[in-house]
């Protein structure tokens, strides 16, 4: 059989086993093994392509389990609840939509998952639709919108795994999302949000939110704030500090300044609970993208681009929204992608910052579907049944694609010029 439908049929398999609820983790595994024996590669080198997949995405799988501490601290020390307080207060009740955006987008932005960013602002999100009458729905979706727009700005699994397949530095490809992602926000909020219904739903699943014990909004931010600046030290003055470093050390500040090294094992051992998740859903994928990148997919997609001038370009977007769609998350779909095309898409001339920049942005494309666990942890947030959560996915689309032209006319800007 052909190589390149072998692996589809493996990751249609793998697909189907998520959703009939099998673990994410076993079902890639699963359809990677079926991908290779399809192939007729036999089962040793089979298994050797999905260990070498594995191989391949380790270092980013370290620093994934470095962003933990971070993550960690901002949740259980309270600083996240703090920044998203301190931006809905300051934007008030008249930009309601661009508060709750903004304040996702932040925290997303700053290294916290999409997922916990949007239950981390959901219960404020609850409050104000409960006191405007607004729609759970219309809110989830600005709250989705914000957390995409930060995502790939941030240094996030996804962002890092980017970053590491196309070798180039995270600093640069969170610089190269900063513009997509404001103009992406600012289009959200005030062209795609309008179009859900704002009717009130009957906002009633509210969780109070109890705002005297948060620490400051400077001591909250400082520690993302220190992380970021020791990322930006390569490219602004040639000093290298890797995200394995300047990520804990992002985290121990954040502890300082908000006055909770007493809780520091729990903020630790939070932050790799959840990171630790995502580093084993990682292994999986790594198998499946092995795979992947053995076969002839590369080819067919070349030959079907081959007409098209931008061919090369589009490949990074196009490869990670297929991917993500396949996978139902950003982190998957763009260490698909970016293990299976990276080479490609570099050897059509494509910088490697803007090759991590476009397989990050076209990532958030379909990473909302229903077999994966963003769609549901979500809608959950807010009290909303499958039925309505699924009322979302075409607007959630939009904004996926929206940010991933907008990274697409930046690079054909910065090239230009």
């Amino acid at each position: 059989m052909n190589s390149a439908i072998a692996a589809l049929i493996g990751l249609a398999l793998a697909i189907v086993l998520i959703i009939k609820k099998l673990s994410p983790v076993y079902s890639l595994m699963i359809g990677a093994l079926a991908g290779g024996l399809l192939a007729g590669w036999g089962l040793e080198q089979s298994i050797s392509l999905m260990l070498g997949g594995v191989k391949d995405i380790t270092p980013a799988i370290l620093r994934i389990l470095a962003a933990g501490i971070l993550s960690g601290v901002l949740i259980k020390t309270g600083a996240a609840a703090s920044i998203s307080h301190t931006v809905v207060k300051a934007l008030g009740r008249r930009h309601v939509y661009m508060a709750v955006a903004f304040s996702t987008m932040l925290l997303t932005s700053v290294g916290v998952f999409i997922d916990v960013a949007v239950i981390t602002v959901a219960p404020i999100a609850l409050m104000l639709a409960r006191r405007l009458s607004l729609s759970r729905a219309s809110l989830l979706l600005a709250m989705v919108g914000g957390g995409k727009c930060g995502n790939i700005m941030s240094p996030n699994p996804n962002t890092i795994i980017a970053a590491e397949n196309y070798d180039t530095m995270l600093s640069s490809v969170m610089a190269a999302g900063i513009i997509p992602a404001l103009i992406g926000l600012v289009v959200t909020v005030y062209l795609i949000v309008p179009l859900m219904h704002k009717k009130n739903d009957g906002s009633d699943f509210v969780e109070e939110v109890e705002e005297g014990t948060l620490p400051p909004f400077w001591a909250s931010i400082l520690g993302p704030v220190v992380a970021v600046v020791l990322l930006a030290l390569r490219p602004i003055c040639g000093i290298s500090i890797d995200p394995v470093v300047a990520l804990p050390v992002g985290g121990i500040v954040g502890l300082i300044a908000t006055n909770s090294w007493k809780r520091s094992s729990e903020c630790i051992s939070y932050g790799l609970e959840k990171m630790s998740t995502v580093a084993i859903l990682l292994i999986g994928t790594g198998t499946l993208a092995g795979i992947i990148k053995a076969s002839e997919i590369k080819d067919v997609l070349i030959a079907m681009l081959s007409g098209w001038e931008a061919g090369g370009v589009i490949m990074a977007p196009l490869s990670s929204a297929l991917m993500s769609a396949a996978t139902a998350s950003t982190t998957a779909g763009a260490t698909i992608a970016s293990a299976s095309f990276a080479q490609t898409v570099l050897g059509a001339g494509v910088a490697a910052v803007w090759g991590a920049a476009l397989t990050n942005a076209g990532a958030t494309v379909l990473d909302h579907l229903p077999h994966g666990s963003f769609f549901h942890a979500t809608g959950g947030s807010v009290g909303m049944q499958i039925k309505e959560r699924m009322r979302l996915i075409p607007y959630e689309t939009l904004i996926g694609l929206l940010l991933t032209l907008l990274s697409l006319a930046l690079y054909y800007i910065c090239t230009l010029f």
